[in-house]
This record gives C-alpha cells, structure tokens and sequence, in this order.
C-alpha cells in the first residue's frame, strides 16, 4: 500500500509505518491505532467484550464510515453548527423523470406545520422557492394526471400552517414593496422565467418552516425546522400549466431569498450546497456542502459588481483532443437548464468539429430536438469524442458522453449531441453537463467546485472515495441462461493496482467488452454492483429482459453503480444495451489474487 494515497486520513497514516517511540529526556510512548488487535485487547480488559460496532474489519466499508464519521464530529465540535450539512427531510435524493416533467430534477420537501409535502424542481438559475397555493391557475395536481406519480400532488394553504405568517410590504426582502399601498400588505412578487413562453409564477410571499435533516447518525436521523421565504403560487403560466414544475421551483441561486442563503445567514450552515446527478436519472442535494480539498474549482463572476447568479468564465472548449481557438465566453451554471446551451458562433465551431470526428451517419432527429442526430452500430458507439471545457488557471472539465442516445432500428442506436445555439454572449452549463460530477456551489469563498461522483453516497459530506478499490485480473464464466447460449468466458485486462473510486471510473472508460454482439443473447443476467459488499464471485443470476424497464448506466466516468445485491455476478448495462464491464473485485481485507 502506498501510504501517499492515504494522506488524507491522519490516523491512517500511523498504518504506514512502524512507531516504536518518541524518544525524549522523561519518557517515550507508544501509539496505537484506535481499531489495532492491541487497542482491542485492551478494551477487552478493561470493559469485558467488544462488539463489531466498535471493532470493524480492517479496511472494510464499515471501517472507513467509521473514522470519517469520527473526524466530522470532530469537525463539529470545533466549528460549531454552521458547519453541520442538511438535506430535506424526506432524504437527499433528486429525481428526473425525462420528458415527463420537462428534464428538470426534482426533490420532495416538507413546509409548514403540520407540514405538507411538495415536489419541488431545483433551479440554480433563480432564487426563489415558490409552490402552488390558493389557487386560481394551476397545473393539474391529481397523480392520476402523471404516469409516474403515486400520490397526489399538494397545494399549500398559508391559513393550514400554525407557522405561517405573511411576508409584508415593508421587510426588506420585498422587491415589490415600493409597489404596495401599505406596507403592512402582503408583499407580492413575480416570478418570470421564460420570455419565450411566458413562463411565470405570481403570488404573495409568506414566511414557513422548511423540515430539514442533519446528516449525521443514520440510524437516529435528527430533523430541523429552518424558517424560510415561499411564494405563494396563485397563477403561474407558461411552461408551470404544461408539464414542467407543476409542484413549484426551489431556486438555488445566491440571492438573499434563497433556501441556502437563508440557512446560512440563520447559522445552521456555510453559504453553500452540492448538486450531484448520476446516468440514472437521480441524484442528491446538500445545504452546507463545500466539497472536499481535491476537488478542481473555478471562481463565480460579478454582473455588474454583484454575484446575481452562478456565472463563470470559459477560456475555451476542447472536442476530442483538438481545443478551438477563440471560444471563450462567460457561462451560467444552472441545474434548471436540462441541457447545454452555447454563444452561436462557439456551437457552430464545435458542433462542425465534433462531427468531424463522429465516425457514424448523420441523420435527422424524429424529435427535431437536436440538429447533430448519428445512427450508429455497436462497435461505433465507442468513438464518441469526449467534449472538454477549459476554465482560467488551467482546470479541465470533462463531459465524456455529451450525447443522448435510444435504440433506432436493426440493431442501430441513434444518438444525439445534446447541444443548443443561444443568440446571446454567455452560454449556460446545463443538467447534461454536470451528470458524473459532484458540482459545489459555494458562494462563501465564491467558487464553483466539482469532482467526479457516483452520488451514491454523499450522505455524510464526504467524498465516495473512502476504501480503495484493488482490482485483480479475473475470468468470469457465465452459465447457460434459460437454455440460451452462453455468453463464455471473458477476462479484463489490466494490471493488478490500487486506485480511487473516481480513478477506476476514468480507468475503465476503455475497457467496453462482449462478446460478439450477435451472441448476446435476446435475455440476459444483469447483477450490479454493491460497493458495500466485500467480495462478490460466480455464482447464481437474474434474468432481466432487455426490453424491461432497465435503467440507463451512462459509461463516462464516473462509473455509475447502483446499490443491489440481487446476486454474485457483477456486471454493468450501458444505455446503449451493451456489457460494457465484468469484474471482480476485493477489499484489500479479502484479496485473493
């Protein structure tokens, strides 16, 4: 083991060598690492057994949750409760349901008391949390209405909730307050979005209470009540009444009436959160989060002298390993933008370059959503060329994938850039961009931050990168599935090596393997991995049909894993319905080369 890699664990590092004693002129002691045989023979004397709770597998999951865990007590007791991270109360995740709801991700929170649930859209780009309310035009809010939904959606009432009360005319977060007669007055405020389709939300402004979670003890979860500023949605229009945000918007932006600016000026945390979305159409969000040391970042731009939204500067961008010169330009990141949109010139630059190197046909899009449409077969699926985006002080962000795919016909996948002109100077960083990346907000040192993510588990602030990953050069022999032929015997190539989670993602981007596609068969064992599980084998398997309901597994870094342990071969299907990863592999306590 290199001890370099484990720098940022302090009492890991005590592993890495041998401490026989300080020598000094009184006395010499001798360390011991809390989790040692030593330390547990101690505990042993003194209070009689010691449980697997306080004595983990060595190096295993459980062994590493329970150091960091330590270290962000630690963290807590020193710093205080601004530093603890929150996430809604009814959990950390997002959601997109696609075209359903417009491509935006989408959170469940709980206002009020007693307190209503809300399906709210998560917008970087705004600031304003706003629900429907008291309504006079709406969208539909039966789940009966919605093909996902399996309950229906909630209209707030102010006069409902013991703990609201209306924002007036007079406070000082009321833009329209100028406008009001009295300004004891309900205040007002309109919200408009979309110039192109009127899109709009108009109400009064009340105060609430927003139900909150504090990361920490999984299994006693502690919950907050944080005041905070909500429209009251009477009359939206636009996009609001036709399948997008019919449950309101939770803007993210750094104004003064944003839920993460008002959390921090209360004291509960750092001015600042994390978004995470995977290739699976889900994710997570965390008030307080600032990232972690490793991460790259990039300062926010003043408009005007004043950080109004979340702009950054772009030097230039990179198709494949050719950086067009001249293409820089300002750029909102907003999580409320489902795709990617560039200064006209810069598109027409990099969409003429990029299909320069696509080695597929170009077709038309049945959608008409997107001008650059490819029919590809399965061995030109892996020449997508990656597309990069270069930010001042030489930090790269890397979009892998940058395309949309779906099968089309006779064995072909139709893919799409998921790229837009905009007749504008700055350009916008959408959802599609940042899938794979953990992207930080953070407005309290004033810089957007990212780093490569699974979004599995950012349950506890802290990176997936906890136990490494030693990888072993392993063949895998697959069973005859329902009297089908077997799909034989195949082996990863690569060298025995201790790596990170996020660098086995970058490493394995290379690795697509199968076996003559036309040998795969019509039904085939999906397993997935669990990076919780300590060893997995050969073994029994379930048969998932390909046409069923399978989720998408994007193959840019990072990987994608999700959590289930439905069986012992693990295995990964790409979007594009492809094996495109079969491993083994070991934590360091089980290896067996």
């Amino acid at each position: 083991m290199e001890c370099g890699r484990m720098v940022i664990w302090v009492v890991i590092v005590l592993l890495c060598f041998q401490f026989e004693g300080s020598v000094a002129l009184t006395f010499s002691s001798k360390l011991m690492h809390r989790f040692s045989d030593e330390a547990k023979s101690l505990w042993i004397s003194r209070k009689g057994n010691a449980s697997g709770d306080l004595w983990p597998k060595w190096y295993s999951f459980e062994y590493f949750q329970l150091l960091l865990g330590n270290d962000l007590k630690r963290q807590r007791m020193k710093l205080g409760s601004q530093n603890q991270l929150l996430f809604p109360s009814q959990g950390s995740q997002t959601l997109s349901f696609q075209n359903e709801l417009d491509w935006l991700h989408y959170t469940w929170i709980d206002i009020g008391t007693p307190n209503v649930s809300f399906l709210v859209a998560l917008d970087a780009g705004s600031d304003l949390l706003w629900v429907p309310c008291d309504c006079i035009q709406c969208a539909p809010l039966s789940a009966s209405y919605y093909s996902f939904l399996d309950r229906d959606l909630r209209e707030y009432s102010p006069s409902l909730s013991s703990t609201s009360r209306h924002l007036s005319c007079g406070h000082q977060l009321c833009e329209l307050g100028p406008n009001c007669k009295n300004p004891n007055d309900p205040c007002p405020y309109i919200a408009n979005y979309d110039d192109v389709e009127n899109t709009s939300s108009a109400g009064f402004l009340a105060e609430d209470k927003l139900l909150l979670a504090l990361v920490g003890d999984q299994k006693a979860q502690k919950t907050l009540q944080a005041s905070v500023i909500l429209g009251c949605g009477r009359k939206q229009s636009g996009s609001y009444l036709n399948g997008a945000a019919p449950d309101g918007v939770m803007g993210l932006g750094p104004g003064d009436i944003s839920v993460p600016s008002l959390l921090a000026k209360a004291g509960l945390i750092r001015k600042s959160f994390s978004l995470c979305f995977d290739g699976n159409d889900s994710g997570t969000i965390l008030f307080g989060d600032q990232g972690h040391a490793s991460q790259q970042s990039t300062p926010f731009l003043p408009i005007q002298g004043t950080y109004v939204a979340y702009f950054v500067g772009v030097e230039s961008y990179c198709v494949g390993n050719s950086c067009l010169k001249r293409s820089g330009f300002n750029a909102l990141v907003d999580s409320g933008s489902s795709f990617t949109f560039l200064p006209s010139k810069v598109y027409n630059e990099l969409v003429s370059e990029f299909d320069k190197q696509v080695n597929a046909k170009r077709i038309s899009s049945q959608a008409g959503l997107w001008d650059y449409c490819y029919n590809a077969s399965l061995q030109e699926l892996h020449n997508i060329p990656s597309i990069q985006i270069k930010f001042p002080g030489n930090q790269n962000f890397v979009v892998h994938n940058p395309t949309y795919s779906l099968p089309h016909h006779q064995g072909f996948t139709m893919f799409c850039l998921t790229l837009q002109p905009i007749d504008d100077s700055y350009g916008i960083i959408g959802q599609n961009f940042m899938t794979g990346y953990r992207m930080v907000f953070d407005m309290e040192n004033l810089k957007l931050g990212w780093s490569n993510s699974s979004c599995q588990d950012t349950s506890d602030g802290a990176d997936e990168n906890l136990a490494p990953l030693r990888m072993v050069n392993h063949q895998i022999h697959f069973q005859p599935m329902s009297n089908r032929e077997s799909l034989g015997d195949m082996q990863i190539l690569h060298q025995k090596d201790e790596v990170s989670w996020s660098e086995f993602g970058q490493r394995m981007r290379g690795y697509e393997l199968w076996k003559r596609p036309n040998e795969i068969s019509q039904r085939m064992a999906m397993i997935l991995i669990d990076h919780e599980t300590e060893a997995v084998g050969s073994g029994q398997h379930n048969e998932l049909p390909l046409d069923s309901n399978v989720p998408d597994f994007r193959y840019s870094p990072p990987l994608i894993f999700r959590l289930h342990t439905n069986g012992n071969i693990p295995m990964i299907l790409d979007d594009k319905r492809r094996i495109i990863i079969l491993i083994l592999f070991h934590t360091p306590d089980n290896l067996n080369p």
